[in-house]
Protein backbone atom coordinates (compact mmCIF):
# COMPACT_ATOMS: atom_id res chain seq x y z
CA UNK A 1 0.00 0.00 0.00
CA UNK A 2 2.64 2.57 0.30
CA UNK A 3 3.34 2.34 -3.05
CA UNK A 4 0.02 3.70 -3.74
CA UNK A 5 1.65 7.32 -2.30
CA UNK A 6 3.68 7.44 -5.39
CA UNK A 7 0.83 7.83 -7.67
CA UNK A 8 -1.05 11.06 -7.70
CA UNK A 9 -3.45 12.08 -9.51
CA UNK A 10 -3.87 14.23 -12.24
CA UNK A 11 -5.56 17.49 -12.28
CA UNK A 12 -5.72 18.47 -15.64
CA UNK A 13 -6.18 15.57 -17.87
CA UNK A 14 -6.08 15.78 -21.73
CA UNK A 15 -8.81 13.65 -22.71
CA UNK A 16 -7.94 14.51 -26.54
CA UNK A 17 -4.40 12.83 -25.91
CA UNK A 18 -6.40 9.88 -24.14
CA UNK A 19 -8.53 9.51 -27.22
CA UNK A 20 -5.29 9.53 -29.60
CA UNK A 21 -3.70 7.06 -27.97
CA UNK A 22 -0.94 9.52 -26.05
CA UNK A 23 0.23 8.94 -23.05
CA UNK A 24 -1.23 11.33 -20.65
CA UNK A 25 0.37 10.13 -17.21
CA UNK A 26 3.85 11.16 -16.18
CA UNK A 27 3.77 7.62 -14.52
CA UNK A 28 4.66 4.50 -17.23
CA UNK A 29 2.88 1.49 -17.28
CA UNK A 30 5.70 -0.21 -16.12
CA UNK A 31 5.64 1.76 -12.86
CA UNK A 32 1.98 1.18 -12.56
CA UNK A 33 2.35 -2.04 -12.85
CA UNK A 34 5.12 -2.64 -10.30
CA UNK A 35 3.37 -0.23 -7.98
CA UNK A 36 0.00 -2.80 -8.35
CA UNK A 37 1.95 -5.54 -7.72
CA UNK A 38 3.40 -4.25 -4.35
CA UNK A 39 -0.11 -4.72 -3.47
CA UNK A 40 -0.31 -8.31 -3.77
CA UNK A 41 0.46 -10.98 -0.94
CA UNK A 42 3.38 -12.79 -1.91
CA UNK A 43 1.36 -16.10 -2.69
CA UNK A 44 3.64 -19.11 -3.96
CA UNK A 45 2.55 -22.54 -5.63
CA UNK A 46 2.48 -25.75 -3.16
CA UNK A 47 2.44 -23.44 -0.04
CA UNK A 48 -0.52 -23.53 2.74
CA UNK A 49 -1.69 -19.97 3.06
CA UNK A 50 -3.46 -17.61 5.15
CA UNK A 51 -7.22 -16.96 3.89
CA UNK A 52 -10.24 -15.35 4.50
CA UNK A 53 -13.61 -16.33 3.49
CA UNK A 54 -15.77 -13.88 1.13
CA UNK A 55 -18.29 -15.82 0.26
CA UNK A 56 -20.63 -19.15 0.66
CA UNK A 57 -22.34 -20.30 -1.95
CA UNK A 58 -23.60 -23.81 -2.53
CA UNK A 59 -21.30 -25.17 -4.25
CA UNK A 60 -18.22 -23.27 -3.43
CA UNK A 61 -16.62 -21.13 -1.34
CA UNK A 62 -14.89 -17.78 -2.16
CA UNK A 63 -11.63 -17.15 -0.32
CA UNK A 64 -9.01 -13.48 -0.72
CA UNK A 65 -5.43 -14.84 0.31
CA UNK A 66 -4.63 -11.50 -0.82
CA UNK A 67 -3.76 -12.14 -4.54
CA UNK A 68 -5.16 -10.55 -7.61
CA UNK A 69 -7.77 -12.80 -7.64
CA UNK A 70 -10.29 -14.81 -5.02
CA UNK A 71 -9.86 -18.40 -5.15
CA UNK A 72 -12.70 -20.81 -5.16
CA UNK A 73 -13.01 -24.01 -3.14
CA UNK A 74 -15.48 -26.85 -3.60
CA UNK A 75 -17.69 -26.39 -0.39
CA UNK A 76 -18.09 -30.30 0.10
CA UNK A 77 -14.51 -29.41 1.68
CA UNK A 78 -15.79 -27.29 4.29
CA UNK A 79 -18.79 -30.04 5.06
CA UNK A 80 -16.87 -30.96 8.26
CA UNK A 81 -17.65 -27.51 9.57
CA UNK A 82 -21.10 -26.26 8.92
CA UNK A 83 -20.37 -22.96 11.23
CA UNK A 84 -18.69 -21.41 8.79
CA UNK A 85 -18.93 -18.05 8.35
CA UNK A 86 -18.20 -15.21 6.09
CA UNK A 87 -15.01 -13.47 7.45
CA UNK A 88 -13.07 -16.58 9.05
CA UNK A 89 -9.93 -17.14 8.38
CA UNK A 90 -8.78 -20.42 6.83
CA UNK A 91 -5.66 -22.20 5.67
CA UNK A 92 -5.78 -22.93 1.77
CA UNK A 93 -3.36 -24.85 -0.35
CA UNK A 94 -1.79 -23.26 -3.36
CA UNK A 95 -2.56 -25.50 -6.12
CA UNK A 96 -1.99 -22.79 -9.17
CA UNK A 97 -1.86 -19.33 -9.57
CA UNK A 98 -3.49 -19.16 -12.32
CA UNK A 99 -5.52 -21.74 -14.09
CA UNK A 100 -6.46 -21.20 -17.96
CA UNK A 101 -9.38 -19.17 -17.41
CA UNK A 102 -6.85 -17.07 -14.89
CA UNK A 103 -8.22 -18.22 -11.67
CA UNK A 104 -6.64 -19.28 -8.45
CA UNK A 105 -6.99 -22.71 -7.58
CA UNK A 106 -7.07 -22.93 -3.86
CA UNK A 107 -7.47 -26.82 -1.70
CA UNK A 108 -8.43 -26.33 1.73
CA UNK A 109 -8.64 -30.34 2.36
CA UNK A 110 -4.99 -30.04 1.19
CA UNK A 111 -3.94 -27.54 3.45
CA UNK A 112 -5.32 -29.54 6.67
CA UNK A 113 -3.69 -32.58 5.59
CA UNK A 114 -0.64 -31.08 5.11
CA UNK A 115 -0.57 -29.90 9.23
CA UNK A 116 -3.20 -32.85 10.09
CA UNK A 117 -0.69 -35.40 11.29
CA UNK A 118 1.01 -32.83 13.82
CA UNK A 119 -2.15 -31.87 14.95
CA UNK A 120 -3.26 -35.46 15.86
CA UNK A 121 -0.23 -35.86 17.56
CA UNK A 122 -0.37 -32.90 19.24
CA UNK A 123 -4.26 -33.93 19.98
CA UNK A 124 -2.97 -37.25 21.36
CA UNK A 125 -0.14 -35.83 23.67
CA UNK A 126 -2.70 -33.42 24.92
CA UNK A 127 -5.69 -35.16 25.32
CA UNK A 128 -7.43 -32.59 23.91
CA UNK A 129 -11.21 -32.93 22.59
CA UNK A 130 -11.50 -32.03 18.68
CA UNK A 131 -13.93 -31.98 16.30
CA UNK A 132 -15.08 -34.41 13.38
CA UNK A 133 -17.29 -34.63 10.90
CA UNK A 134 -19.11 -38.65 10.12
CA UNK A 135 -18.49 -39.25 7.31
CA UNK A 136 -20.06 -42.66 6.33
CA UNK A 137 -20.77 -46.28 7.53
CA UNK A 138 -18.39 -48.65 7.39
CA UNK A 139 -17.59 -52.12 8.67
CA UNK A 140 -17.49 -51.88 12.65
CA UNK A 141 -18.14 -48.21 12.84
CA UNK A 142 -17.96 -45.07 11.13
CA UNK A 143 -15.06 -43.00 9.40
CA UNK A 144 -14.86 -39.30 10.35
CA UNK A 145 -13.03 -36.38 8.89
CA UNK A 146 -10.30 -34.92 11.45
CA UNK A 147 -7.98 -32.21 10.24
CA UNK A 148 -8.78 -33.73 6.55
CA UNK A 149 -7.85 -37.84 7.79
CA UNK A 150 -10.27 -40.34 8.08
CA UNK A 151 -10.22 -41.64 11.08
CA UNK A 152 -12.10 -45.00 12.43
CA UNK A 153 -14.81 -45.01 15.11
CA UNK A 154 -16.07 -47.95 16.08
CA UNK A 155 -19.30 -48.81 16.68
CA UNK A 156 -18.45 -49.58 20.52
CA UNK A 157 -17.17 -46.43 21.08
CA UNK A 158 -19.92 -44.36 19.53
CA UNK A 159 -21.99 -43.96 23.00
CA UNK A 160 -22.63 -45.68 26.19
CA UNK A 161 -25.86 -47.03 25.17
CA UNK A 162 -25.80 -49.76 21.87
CA UNK A 163 -26.19 -47.55 18.70
CA UNK A 164 -28.95 -49.27 16.80
CA UNK A 165 -29.40 -46.54 13.72
CA UNK A 166 -25.68 -45.70 12.82
CA UNK A 167 -27.55 -43.44 9.57
CA UNK A 168 -28.31 -41.53 12.23
CA UNK A 169 -24.79 -40.01 13.11
CA UNK A 170 -23.55 -39.99 9.09
CA UNK A 171 -23.51 -36.06 8.22
CA UNK A 172 -23.01 -34.80 11.93
CA UNK A 173 -19.94 -32.76 13.54
CA UNK A 174 -19.14 -34.42 17.03
CA UNK A 175 -16.85 -33.78 19.80
CA UNK A 176 -13.68 -36.65 20.40
CA UNK A 177 -10.85 -37.79 21.56
CA UNK A 178 -8.12 -39.42 19.79
CA UNK A 179 -7.52 -43.02 21.28
CA UNK A 180 -4.82 -44.65 19.17
CA UNK A 181 -2.32 -43.62 16.54
CA UNK A 182 -0.88 -46.17 14.13
CA UNK A 183 1.64 -44.46 12.58
CA UNK A 184 3.25 -47.52 10.39
CA UNK A 185 -0.28 -47.62 8.70
CA UNK A 186 -1.27 -44.27 9.39
CA UNK A 187 -4.26 -45.22 11.14
CA UNK A 188 -6.37 -42.77 13.57
CA UNK A 189 -8.89 -44.59 16.11
CA UNK A 190 -11.28 -41.83 17.69
CA UNK A 191 -13.97 -42.33 20.70
CA UNK A 192 -16.81 -39.64 21.15
CA UNK A 193 -18.03 -42.70 24.14
CA UNK A 194 -15.16 -41.36 26.63
CA UNK A 195 -16.17 -37.97 26.65
CA UNK A 196 -19.60 -38.96 27.78
CA UNK A 197 -18.41 -41.98 29.96
CA UNK A 198 -16.11 -38.89 31.83
CA UNK A 199 -19.81 -37.23 32.50
CA UNK A 200 -21.27 -40.25 33.35
CA UNK A 201 -18.88 -41.03 36.38
CA UNK A 202 -20.34 -38.30 38.76
CA UNK A 203 -23.85 -39.58 38.17
CA UNK A 204 -22.69 -42.49 38.90
CA UNK A 205 -21.19 -41.55 41.85
CA UNK A 206 -24.14 -39.90 43.06
CA UNK A 207 -27.14 -42.44 41.74
CA UNK A 208 -25.10 -45.35 43.65
CA UNK A 209 -24.77 -43.42 46.69
CA UNK A 210 -28.32 -43.37 46.87
CA UNK A 211 -28.90 -46.98 46.11
CA UNK A 212 -31.43 -49.32 48.77
CA UNK A 213 -33.19 -52.55 48.32
CA UNK A 214 -36.74 -51.85 47.44
CA UNK A 215 -36.22 -49.10 46.23
CA UNK A 216 -38.53 -48.30 43.33
CA UNK A 217 -36.74 -46.05 40.48
CA UNK A 218 -37.48 -45.25 36.74
CA UNK A 219 -35.48 -46.27 33.84
CA UNK A 220 -35.25 -47.14 30.27
CA UNK A 221 -35.20 -50.28 28.43
CA UNK A 222 -31.00 -50.36 27.06
CA UNK A 223 -30.94 -53.97 25.68
CA UNK A 224 -32.74 -57.05 25.50
CA UNK A 225 -30.26 -60.30 25.86
CA UNK A 226 -32.53 -64.13 26.17
CA UNK A 227 -31.84 -64.14 29.95
CA UNK A 228 -33.12 -60.50 30.73
CA UNK A 229 -33.30 -57.22 30.19
CA UNK A 230 -30.83 -54.06 31.05
CA UNK A 231 -32.26 -51.08 32.29
CA UNK A 232 -30.39 -47.80 32.20
CA UNK A 233 -30.80 -45.87 35.76
CA UNK A 234 -29.46 -43.05 34.16
CA UNK A 235 -25.81 -43.98 34.22
CA UNK A 236 -26.07 -47.05 35.89
CA UNK A 237 -27.14 -49.92 34.43
CA UNK A 238 -29.46 -52.88 36.04
CA UNK A 239 -30.41 -56.05 34.74
CA UNK A 240 -34.10 -57.71 35.55
CA UNK A 241 -33.51 -61.83 35.49
CA UNK A 242 -36.17 -62.82 32.83
CA UNK A 243 -37.69 -64.98 35.79
CA UNK A 244 -38.62 -61.48 37.17
CA UNK A 245 -40.17 -59.85 34.19
CA UNK A 246 -43.30 -61.66 34.62
CA UNK A 247 -45.16 -64.04 37.26
CA UNK A 248 -46.18 -66.02 34.34
CA UNK A 249 -43.53 -67.80 32.24
CA UNK A 250 -41.81 -65.64 29.41
CA UNK A 251 -40.51 -67.28 26.56
CA UNK A 252 -38.25 -64.22 25.32
CA UNK A 253 -37.83 -61.05 27.43
CA UNK A 254 -39.17 -59.07 24.03
CA UNK A 255 -42.58 -60.39 24.60
CA UNK A 256 -42.62 -58.26 27.46
CA UNK A 257 -40.90 -55.17 27.17
CA UNK A 258 -39.10 -52.93 24.22
CA UNK A 259 -36.28 -50.95 23.52
CA UNK A 260 -36.38 -47.12 24.72
CA UNK A 261 -39.23 -47.79 26.84
CA UNK A 262 -39.79 -46.46 30.11
CA UNK A 263 -40.66 -48.37 33.10
CA UNK A 264 -40.36 -48.63 36.98
CA UNK A 265 -38.35 -51.50 38.35
CA UNK A 266 -37.40 -52.38 42.34
CA UNK A 267 -34.25 -52.70 43.45
CA UNK A 268 -33.93 -56.65 44.88
CA UNK A 269 -30.16 -57.31 44.97
CA UNK A 270 -26.61 -55.53 44.96
CA UNK A 271 -23.17 -56.50 45.37
CA UNK A 272 -20.99 -54.87 48.27
CA UNK A 273 -19.52 -52.10 45.34
CA UNK A 274 -22.83 -51.73 44.01
CA UNK A 275 -21.46 -52.62 40.43
CA UNK A 276 -24.01 -55.35 39.45
CA UNK A 277 -27.55 -54.53 40.26
CA UNK A 278 -30.26 -56.74 39.98
CA UNK A 279 -33.65 -55.53 39.24
CA UNK A 280 -37.89 -56.91 39.50
CA UNK A 281 -40.66 -55.62 37.12
CA UNK A 282 -42.92 -58.21 38.24
CA UNK A 283 -42.33 -57.33 41.98
CA UNK A 284 -44.29 -54.35 41.37
CA UNK A 285 -47.72 -56.31 40.12
CA UNK A 286 -50.08 -58.03 42.36
CA UNK A 287 -49.35 -61.85 42.20
CA UNK A 288 -51.71 -63.82 40.68
CA UNK A 289 -51.93 -66.32 43.15
CA UNK A 290 -53.84 -63.74 45.08
CA UNK A 291 -56.80 -63.62 42.31
CA UNK A 292 -56.89 -67.18 42.02
CA UNK A 293 -60.56 -68.23 42.59
CA UNK A 294 -61.12 -68.49 46.11
CA UNK A 295 -63.41 -71.49 45.68
CA UNK A 296 -61.20 -74.24 43.70
CA UNK A 297 -61.25 -76.95 45.50
CA UNK A 298 -59.06 -80.52 44.96
CA UNK A 299 -61.01 -82.74 42.61
CA UNK A 300 -62.69 -80.03 40.59
CA UNK A 301 -62.29 -79.47 37.09
CA UNK A 302 -59.80 -76.79 35.31
CA UNK A 303 -58.78 -75.44 32.26
CA UNK A 304 -55.43 -74.48 31.12
CA UNK A 305 -53.04 -74.13 28.04
CA UNK A 306 -49.89 -76.16 28.48
CA UNK A 307 -46.64 -73.28 28.51
CA UNK A 308 -43.55 -75.88 29.49
CA UNK A 309 -43.03 -79.34 28.81
CA UNK A 310 -40.50 -81.65 30.24
CA UNK A 311 -40.03 -85.43 30.61
CA UNK A 312 -41.30 -86.23 33.81
CA UNK A 313 -44.83 -83.58 32.64
CA UNK A 314 -46.37 -80.51 31.44
CA UNK A 315 -46.83 -77.19 33.56
CA UNK A 316 -50.17 -75.96 32.82
CA UNK A 317 -51.24 -72.07 33.11
CA UNK A 318 -54.65 -72.65 34.52
CA UNK A 319 -54.55 -68.51 34.98
CA UNK A 320 -52.22 -66.00 33.96
CA UNK A 321 -49.15 -66.39 36.23
CA UNK A 322 -50.67 -69.34 37.96
CA UNK A 323 -49.64 -72.86 36.76
CA UNK A 324 -50.21 -76.60 37.99
CA UNK A 325 -47.63 -79.59 37.06
CA UNK A 326 -49.15 -82.40 35.72
CA UNK A 327 -46.80 -85.48 36.60
CA UNK A 328 -46.44 -87.97 33.67
CA UNK A 329 -48.06 -90.49 35.63
CA UNK A 330 -50.66 -88.91 35.81
CA UNK A 331 -51.69 -88.51 32.13
CA UNK A 332 -52.62 -92.23 31.80
CA UNK A 333 -53.41 -95.46 33.59
CA UNK A 334 -50.91 -96.91 31.58
CA UNK A 335 -48.24 -98.35 33.28
CA UNK A 336 -45.28 -98.13 30.82
CA UNK A 337 -42.30 -96.20 31.18
CA UNK A 338 -43.31 -92.98 28.57
CA UNK A 339 -42.60 -89.48 28.09
CA UNK A 340 -44.97 -86.65 28.99
CA UNK A 341 -44.45 -85.54 25.33
CA UNK A 342 -45.77 -88.78 23.91
CA UNK A 343 -49.36 -87.17 25.87
CA UNK A 344 -49.23 -83.39 25.35
CA UNK A 345 -47.54 -80.70 23.63
CA UNK A 346 -46.87 -77.02 24.05
CA UNK A 347 -50.08 -74.85 23.25
CA UNK A 348 -52.18 -77.85 23.88
CA UNK A 349 -55.60 -76.46 25.66
CA UNK A 350 -56.67 -78.97 27.85
CA UNK A 351 -58.77 -79.49 31.06
CA UNK A 352 -57.51 -81.39 33.83
CA UNK A 353 -58.66 -82.69 37.28
CA UNK A 354 -57.08 -80.62 40.88
CA UNK A 355 -55.08 -83.28 43.02
CA UNK A 356 -53.12 -81.27 45.31
CA UNK A 357 -53.51 -77.14 45.96
CA UNK A 358 -51.61 -75.69 48.48
CA UNK A 359 -52.02 -71.70 48.32
CA UNK A 360 -49.58 -71.11 50.73
CA UNK A 361 -46.81 -72.44 48.91
CA UNK A 362 -48.89 -71.47 45.56
CA UNK A 363 -47.98 -75.21 44.16
CA UNK A 364 -50.90 -77.05 42.11
CA UNK A 365 -50.90 -80.99 40.81
CA UNK A 366 -53.07 -81.66 38.68
CA UNK A 367 -54.25 -84.96 36.60
CA UNK A 368 -55.42 -86.06 33.24
CA UNK A 369 -56.42 -89.57 33.26
CA UNK A 370 -58.74 -88.86 36.19
CA UNK A 371 -61.16 -87.87 33.55
CA UNK A 372 -61.49 -91.40 32.46
CA UNK A 373 -62.42 -94.82 34.75
CA UNK A 374 -59.77 -96.41 35.90
CA UNK A 375 -59.65 -99.38 33.36
CA UNK A 376 -58.60 -101.75 36.74
CA UNK A 377 -62.16 -101.38 38.05
CA UNK A 378 -63.50 -104.67 37.52
CA UNK A 379 -60.64 -106.13 36.13
CA UNK A 380 -61.43 -109.65 36.90
CA UNK A 381 -64.74 -109.97 35.36
CA UNK A 382 -63.35 -108.55 32.19
CA UNK A 383 -60.48 -110.33 32.17
CA UNK A 384 -60.74 -113.64 34.51
CA UNK A 385 -57.92 -116.39 34.73
CA UNK A 386 -57.86 -118.16 32.15
CA UNK A 387 -59.02 -116.27 29.57
CA UNK A 388 -57.32 -115.59 26.66
CA UNK A 389 -56.74 -112.24 24.33
CA UNK A 390 -54.93 -110.37 21.98
CA UNK A 391 -53.02 -107.60 23.04
CA UNK A 392 -49.70 -105.50 21.79
CA UNK A 393 -46.11 -105.79 22.55
CA UNK A 394 -45.45 -102.51 24.39
CA UNK A 395 -41.25 -103.32 25.27
CA UNK A 396 -38.91 -105.93 26.68
CA UNK A 397 -36.94 -106.58 29.75
CA UNK A 398 -34.43 -109.56 30.04
CA UNK A 399 -36.68 -111.36 31.77
CA UNK A 400 -40.26 -110.69 29.35
CA UNK A 401 -42.43 -109.26 27.73
CA UNK A 402 -44.85 -106.19 28.47
CA UNK A 403 -48.49 -106.87 26.65
CA UNK A 404 -51.20 -104.32 26.46
CA UNK A 405 -54.60 -105.95 26.40
CA UNK A 406 -56.17 -102.25 26.53
CA UNK A 407 -54.90 -98.99 27.20
CA UNK A 408 -54.06 -98.83 30.83
CA UNK A 409 -53.94 -102.40 31.60
CA UNK A 410 -50.84 -104.82 30.94
CA UNK A 411 -49.12 -107.67 32.08
CA UNK A 412 -46.24 -109.58 31.95
CA UNK A 413 -45.32 -113.10 29.83
CA UNK A 414 -42.51 -114.36 31.19
CA UNK A 415 -39.78 -115.68 28.98
CA UNK A 416 -40.20 -119.09 30.15
CA UNK A 417 -44.29 -118.65 28.95
CA UNK A 418 -43.01 -117.55 25.54
CA UNK A 419 -42.94 -121.33 23.85
CA UNK A 420 -43.47 -124.61 25.07
CA UNK A 421 -39.94 -125.87 23.00
CA UNK A 422 -37.93 -122.80 22.10
CA UNK A 423 -34.67 -122.00 24.74
CA UNK A 424 -35.55 -118.07 24.22
CA UNK A 425 -32.27 -115.96 25.72
CA UNK A 426 -33.88 -112.60 24.85
CA UNK A 427 -37.37 -111.97 24.40
CA UNK A 428 -36.31 -109.64 21.21
CA UNK A 429 -35.39 -113.23 19.74
CA UNK A 430 -39.23 -114.33 19.60
CA UNK A 431 -41.49 -110.88 19.10
CA UNK A 432 -40.88 -107.20 18.28
CA UNK A 433 -42.43 -103.88 19.79
CA UNK A 434 -46.21 -103.18 18.46
CA UNK A 435 -46.43 -106.76 17.10
CA UNK A 436 -49.86 -108.49 18.25
CA UNK A 437 -49.81 -111.74 20.77
CA UNK A 438 -51.84 -114.29 21.81
CA UNK A 439 -52.34 -113.98 25.63
CA UNK A 440 -53.44 -116.26 28.57
CA UNK A 441 -54.59 -114.80 31.85
CA UNK A 442 -52.63 -116.85 34.52
CA UNK A 443 -52.86 -114.23 37.14
CA UNK A 444 -54.40 -110.97 38.89
CA UNK A 445 -52.79 -108.95 41.34
CA UNK A 446 -55.31 -106.19 41.53
CA UNK A 447 -54.05 -103.83 44.31
CA UNK A 448 -50.34 -104.05 42.90
CA UNK A 449 -51.72 -103.63 39.18
CA UNK A 450 -50.05 -106.76 38.34
CA UNK A 451 -50.61 -109.15 35.51
CA UNK A 452 -49.70 -112.54 35.18
CA UNK A 453 -50.01 -113.23 31.57
CA UNK A 454 -48.20 -116.48 29.07
CA UNK A 455 -48.56 -116.62 25.61
CA UNK A 456 -47.67 -121.06 25.31
CA UNK A 457 -50.30 -121.72 27.06
CA UNK A 458 -52.66 -120.58 24.08
CA UNK A 459 -50.95 -123.69 22.31
CA UNK A 460 -51.38 -127.31 23.40
CA UNK A 461 -48.53 -128.98 25.20
CA UNK A 462 -46.65 -130.79 22.67
CA UNK A 463 -44.28 -132.62 25.70
CA UNK A 464 -47.26 -134.96 26.02
CA UNK A 465 -46.79 -135.77 22.23
CA UNK A 466 -42.93 -135.75 22.66
CA UNK A 467 -43.06 -137.80 25.47
CA UNK A 468 -43.93 -140.55 23.10
CA UNK A 469 -41.48 -139.47 20.15
CA UNK A 470 -38.37 -139.27 21.89
CA UNK A 471 -38.37 -142.15 24.06
CA UNK A 472 -35.02 -143.33 25.94
CA UNK A 473 -33.06 -145.30 23.60
CA UNK A 474 -34.68 -144.04 20.49
CA UNK A 475 -32.13 -142.06 17.73
CA UNK A 476 -33.28 -138.98 15.77
CA UNK A 477 -31.61 -137.09 13.11
CA UNK A 478 -29.69 -133.48 15.28
CA UNK A 479 -28.15 -130.79 13.88
CA UNK A 480 -25.55 -129.06 16.20
CA UNK A 481 -26.72 -125.59 16.31
CA UNK A 482 -24.85 -123.94 19.26
CA UNK A 483 -21.49 -125.00 21.00
CA UNK A 484 -20.93 -124.33 24.53
CA UNK A 485 -18.75 -124.67 27.08
CA UNK A 486 -20.28 -127.71 28.70
CA UNK A 487 -21.59 -128.89 25.72
CA UNK A 488 -24.00 -128.33 22.56
CA UNK A 489 -27.43 -127.65 21.88
CA UNK A 490 -28.97 -129.87 19.34
CA UNK A 491 -32.04 -129.15 17.09
CA UNK A 492 -34.10 -132.07 16.77
CA UNK A 493 -37.34 -133.05 14.54
CA UNK A 494 -40.34 -131.29 15.65
CA UNK A 495 -38.62 -127.94 16.71
CA UNK A 496 -37.64 -129.54 20.23
CA UNK A 497 -33.89 -129.23 20.87
CA UNK A 498 -31.99 -131.05 23.14
CA UNK A 499 -28.59 -131.09 24.96
CA UNK A 500 -25.59 -133.02 24.39
CA UNK A 501 -22.36 -132.63 26.65
CA UNK A 502 -19.01 -132.86 25.39
CA UNK A 503 -17.92 -136.66 25.59
CA UNK A 504 -21.21 -137.21 23.91
CA UNK A 505 -19.90 -135.83 21.09
CA UNK A 506 -17.16 -137.68 20.28
CA UNK A 507 -17.43 -139.04 16.97
CA UNK A 508 -16.10 -142.78 16.07
CA UNK A 509 -13.22 -141.97 14.62
CA UNK A 510 -12.21 -139.80 17.73
CA UNK A 511 -13.06 -136.41 16.79
CA UNK A 512 -15.23 -133.88 18.21
CA UNK A 513 -18.29 -133.27 16.39
CA UNK A 514 -18.39 -129.55 15.17
CA UNK A 515 -21.37 -127.11 15.13
CA UNK A 516 -23.65 -127.17 11.66
CA UNK A 517 -22.90 -131.11 11.66
CA UNK A 518 -25.93 -133.39 11.22
CA UNK A 519 -25.39 -136.77 12.75
CA UNK A 520 -27.82 -139.09 14.57
CA UNK A 521 -28.50 -138.61 18.45
CA UNK A 522 -29.77 -141.00 21.00
CA UNK A 523 -31.64 -140.18 23.82
CA UNK A 524 -30.64 -140.88 26.68
CA UNK A 525 -32.68 -139.01 29.32
CA UNK A 526 -36.03 -137.22 28.96
CA UNK A 527 -37.95 -134.68 31.22
CA UNK A 528 -41.32 -134.07 30.41
CA UNK A 529 -41.43 -131.46 33.50
CA UNK A 530 -38.40 -129.95 33.18
CA UNK A 531 -38.78 -129.92 29.52
CA UNK A 532 -35.17 -131.49 28.69
CA UNK A 533 -33.86 -133.60 26.63
CA UNK A 534 -30.23 -135.37 26.91
CA UNK A 535 -28.70 -136.97 23.48
CA UNK A 536 -25.57 -138.80 23.07
CA UNK A 537 -24.34 -138.93 19.14
CA UNK A 538 -21.20 -141.34 20.70
CA UNK A 539 -23.97 -143.72 22.34
CA UNK A 540 -25.41 -144.54 18.53
CA UNK A 541 -22.31 -146.46 17.48
CA UNK A 542 -20.72 -147.38 21.06
CA UNK A 543 -24.17 -149.25 21.87
CA UNK A 544 -23.83 -150.58 18.33
CA UNK A 545 -20.86 -152.16 19.11
CA UNK A 546 -21.77 -153.19 22.36
CA UNK A 547 -24.82 -155.35 20.53
CA UNK A 548 -22.08 -156.80 18.13
CA UNK A 549 -19.89 -157.85 21.19
CA UNK A 550 -23.08 -159.62 23.10
CA UNK A 551 -24.46 -161.36 19.66
CA UNK A 552 -20.66 -162.72 19.02
CA UNK A 553 -21.00 -163.54 22.93
CA UNK A 554 -23.79 -165.43 22.30
CA UNK A 555 -22.93 -167.15 18.88
CA UNK A 556 -19.95 -168.43 21.29
CA UNK A 557 -21.88 -169.65 24.02
CA UNK A 558 -24.32 -171.75 21.84
CA UNK A 559 -21.17 -172.97 19.95
CA UNK A 560 -19.94 -174.48 23.42
CA UNK A 561 -23.04 -175.75 24.53
CA UNK A 562 -23.92 -177.16 21.43
CA UNK A 563 -20.42 -179.52 21.96
CA UNK A 564 -21.31 -180.37 25.23
CA UNK A 565 -24.65 -181.51 24.04
CA UNK A 566 -22.91 -183.59 21.44
CA UNK A 567 -20.23 -185.00 24.07
CA UNK A 568 -22.88 -186.26 26.80
CA UNK A 569 -25.20 -187.56 24.32
CA UNK A 570 -22.15 -189.87 23.05
CA UNK A 571 -21.23 -190.52 26.74
CA UNK A 572 -24.56 -191.78 27.30
CA UNK A 573 -25.32 -194.13 24.05
CA UNK A 574 -22.25 -195.77 25.57
CA UNK A 575 -23.82 -196.20 29.51
CA UNK A 576 -26.93 -197.62 27.50
CA UNK A 577 -24.56 -200.49 25.89
CA UNK A 578 -22.82 -200.66 28.84
CA UNK A 579 -26.67 -201.33 30.77
CA UNK A 580 -28.24 -203.31 28.55
CA UNK A 581 -25.46 -205.96 28.47
CA UNK A 582 -25.19 -206.00 32.29
CA UNK A 583 -28.86 -206.09 32.40
CA UNK A 584 -28.64 -209.67 30.16
CA UNK A 585 -26.87 -211.26 32.77
CA UNK A 586 -28.37 -209.97 35.05
CA UNK A 587 -31.48 -211.85 33.73
CA UNK A 588 -29.27 -214.88 33.17
CA UNK A 589 -28.32 -215.34 36.57
CA UNK A 590 -32.25 -214.71 37.69
CA UNK A 591 -32.88 -217.66 35.15
CA UNK A 592 -30.62 -219.43 36.57
CA UNK A 593 -31.50 -219.26 40.05
CA UNK A 594 -35.13 -219.94 39.59
CA UNK A 595 -33.53 -223.19 37.65
CA UNK A 596 -32.03 -223.52 40.94
CA UNK A 597 -34.63 -223.06 43.10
Amino acid sequence: MDNLKNIQPVADFNWDEFEKGQSICPVSIEEQAKAYEGTLSNVKENEVAIGTVTKIGKREVLVNVGFKSEGSISASEFRYNPDLKVGDEVEVFVESQEDKKGQLILSHRKARAARSWDRINEALEKDEVIKGYVKCRTKGGMIVDVFGIEAFLPGSQIDVRPIRDYDAYVDKTMEFKIVKINHEFRNVVVSHKILIEAELEAQKAEIIGKLEKGQVLEGVVKNITSYGVFIDLGGVDGLVHITDLSWGRVGHPSEVVELDQKLNVVILEFDENKKRIALGLKQLMPHPWDALDPNLKVGDKIKGKVVVMADYGAFVEVAPGVEGLVHVSEMSWTQHLRTAQDFLHVGDEIETVILTLDREDRKMSLGLKQLKEDPWAGIEERFPVGSRHKGRVRNFTNFGVFVEIEEGVDGLVHISDLSWTKKIKHPGEFTEVGAEMEIQVLEIDKENRRLSLGHKQCEENPWDVFETIFKTGSVHEGTIIELLEKGAVVALPYGVEGFATPKHLVKQDGTQAAQGEQLEFKVIEFNKDSKRIIVSHSRVFEDAQKAESRAAERAERGEAKRKESNTASAVASNNASSEKATLGDLDALAALKEKLS
